[in-house]
């Protein structure tokens, strides 16, 4: 009830529950081979540098990094992977007392969890509806209403570089230029900044099972989840590829086509036709 993130909150304390380690707040600068098999994996953390044995690694992280940290990765995929496109994403969370569009009869606030912006005179790309996806994630949801402003973006463009507070100012004004407010104060803000959101499909995205059947060569590497398959899944697809790769794991099971299938012939989920 708490949003996604209890989820993983929950799966975390399951985890160290069992015995398990959670490493957070660290980079991974260096992954090891050995044979066709991952060795170990460096990571820095505080400004210190650790090495890990590995049984097995299951990469979440980009295709791009995972390929660029391998010690020894062949030039031609290295110079395919450094190719791989992807979009960054700006969100900024505003707090408000109410907003300026109409619900229906009956209903205080418009029943949308989100909504696509299509006007050429801003930048933001869609709005989030805190209070829509549930009532818990809004400390008084009957008399404030939390948005997520999403602005699509390049790291290091005129967007990524902008300040947090002047972010939240171009986020404000463009919610009254379209008429999602007008004067109402400001009561809270934040501004979240997230490299690598979104998967892209083209530059060298072309060439892709190049990179795929080479990682799929190292048998104790199993890549899963939107950025670990360059893959623009919903988080049920990237949890589905988890699953399955655990699952594998677990029978002993060598082939990973069934990880990389998850969604493959699946009509967009979020398509509706009249």
């Amino acid at each position: 009830k708490y949003g996604p993130g209890q989820f993983y909150e929950e799966m975390a304390k399951k985890i160290k529950a069992m015995g398990g380690k959670i490493i957070t707040e660290s980079k991974v600068v260096k992954i090891n081979t050995n044979n066709n098999q991952i060795t170990t994996v460096v990571y820095q953390k505080n400004n210190k540098t650790y090495t890990k044995k590995v049984d097995i690694l299951i990469s979440s992280m980009a295709v791009k990094d995972l390929v660029e940290s391998l010690d020894y990765a062949n030039k031609d995929i290295l110079k395919l992977a450094s190719r791989l496109p992807y979009r960054d994403f700006i969100t900024v969370g505003i707090l408000v007392p109410k907003i300026d569009l109409k619900p229906k009869d009956g209903e205080k606030l418009i029943s949308d969890n989100w909504l696509y912006i299509q006007d050429g005179r801003v930048k933001l790309g869609r709005i989030q509806i805190f209070n829509n996806w549930s009532s818990y994630m809004v400390k008084n949801s009957q008399e404030t209403v939390w948005l997520g402003l999403e602005y699509f973006c390049n790291e290091d463009d005129g967007l990524w570089n902008l300040s947090d507070q002047k972010m939240t100012e171009l986020a404000v004004a463009e919610l009254k230029k379209i008429g999602v407010i007008k004067n109402e104060k400001i009561l809270d803000s934040c501004c979240l900044r997230i490299k690598k959101a979104y998967p892209a499909y083209f530059d060298s995205y072309k060439d892709f099972d190049k990179i795929k059947a080479y990682l799929n060569n190292f048998d104790n590497l199993y890549c899963i989840g939107r950025n670990g398959q360059h893959r623009y899944n919903n988080m049920d697809h990237s949890m589905m590829t988890a699953i399955k790769c655990c699952d594998n794991i677990i029978k002993g099971k060598k082939s990973k086509n069934n990880i990389w299938n998850v969604n493959i012939d699946t009509n967009y989920h979020e398509e509706e036709k009249s």
